[in-house]
């Protein structure tokens, strides 16, 4: 079972990188994101962040964001999932 966070962060994959439901469905703790998906490019990421502060109620300081934070699905998610049990 998925928790609230995966449920949101994979749905705002899917509007911001235009992914597919199966797509989204597919994503996995070891899926690579940026470098393998062509549609999370360097102008996503910006959107990515801002709908992820927006979406789950977290704030994101650039400090914070690094190549290891998109390195899989899982890293963004372990981020994200700390970020709102700290909020």
């Amino acid at each position: 079972m998925r928790s609230d966070t995966d449920r949101k962060l994979r749905r705002i994959l899917s509007d911001v990188l235009g992914l597919t439901d199966d797509q989204v469905e597919d994503l996995t703790p070891d899926t690579g994101l940026f470098g393998h998906l062509p549609e999370l490019d360097s102008m996503a990421v910006a959107g990515l962040f801002t709908e992820m502060e927006d979406r789950l109620g977290i704030a994101i300081d650039d400090d914070e964001i690094d190549a290891d934070l998109l390195e899989t699905y899982g890293a963004l998610l372990a981020f994200a999932e700390a970020k709102r049990e700290a909020a």
